[in-house]
């Protein structure tokens, strides 16, 4: 059974004739569409307790003149699943690109069979994803750090692209505040991500590639054709430290030094200015860390704690 939902009644109710009848039909409808679909992308033939789909079907839906019970809840069931793997694929460029669309359409099926869309928003699709990559290696090996990693960078611009924004601080804000007691907290939108691959290039450079094949569909000539249909090699191994995050309403991704990320991570984690500075180590002057602090104040990442 998919995590998180209740199970669904054991028959169809006879007829609606209270709230919990149509929540026991409601449920039953729901697990009759997350159920994963067959190789051929049709309805499970068997229901959960091993009876016939198409007996189960015929509960709580009515045939007409040209589909029969089982072949209408079918095309329901299909217009969901479409959708929501529709909806990773265009989430996740930098991820198919690792996998190949293969690889991918299986990783993207086992995902949101374990962990189905449970939010009133498809936003929330791949949130569990970097998670379950973790959890299940054997459908990105032996790929799977970089896959891990790729999975991460593309939640987080999800996250910058439209997560909550609290009010911005100020200089005045900071003011009569000593260093020792000050924490500055991170806007909720801010992502820290320290990597072992520079995907912020990886999936730019796949991006871009793809908007290349958008612009060879409409093209005359061979050029653009051409070049969409080179693969962008995958990235080799360096470890970046990014911050994701957003500006006037678009989506930005920084890379920073590492004394200046172990500042980000102390506050991030509650510490109070003076600690977060110590962090930076012995080669960094105040004025570097008064600039960056500079920068980031501009960019708006700093909201009351």
């Amino acid at each position: 059974m998919p995590l998180g939902f209740k199970p669904p009644p054991r028959r169809a109710p006879r007829g609606l004739k209270s709230d919990a009848d149509l929540r026991a039909l409601q449920r039953l409808m729901l697990h009759a569409l997350v159920q994963p679909l067959t190789a051929a992308d049709g309805l499970q033939p068997r229901w959960r307790d091993g009876r016939p789909m198409a007996e189960v079907a015929a509960e709580f839906i009515k045939p007409n003149g040209r589909l029969t019970p089982f072949e209408r809840l079918q095309i329901y069931a299909r217009c969901y699943w479409f959708r929501i793997i529709d909806c990773a694929y265009d989430d996740c460029p930098g991820l198919r690109a690792v996998l190949g669309e293969k690889k991918f359409s299986a990783l993207v099926r086992a995902y949101l069979t374990k962990y189905p869309s449970r939010s009133f928003t498809l936003r929330n699709l791949c949130s569990r994803l970097p998670r379950f990559i973790r959890e299940e290696p054997r459908w990105t090996a032996p790929r799977t750090a970089l896959a891990h990693a790729v999975a991460r960078f593309e939640w987080a611009q999800t996250v910058a692209f439209d997560g909550e924004a609290r009010p911005v601080l100020t200089a005045d804000d900071l003011a009569d505040i000593p260093p020792a007691k000050l924490r500055l907290a991170l806007q909720p939108y801010v992502s820290l991500l320290r990597l072992d691959w520079p995907v912020d290039d990886y999936v730019l450079a796949v991006k871009r590639r793809n908007a290349l094949r958008g612009e060879a569909s409409h093209a005359v000539d061979h050029g653009p054709r051409a070049a969409s249909r080179k693969r962008v090699p995958r990235p080799r191994r360096g470890r970046v430290f990014i911050v994701v995050h957003r500006y006037n309403e678009r989506l930005y991704y920084k890379r920073v030094d590492a004394a200046a990320f172990k500042i980000l991570e102390k506050l991030a984690a509650g510490g109070t200015l003076a600690q977060a500075a110590g962090v930076a180590g012995r080669g960094v002057t105040p004025e570097q860390v008064h600039a960056w602090f500079e920068t980031w104040m501009e960019l708006g990442w700093f909201c009351r704690s």
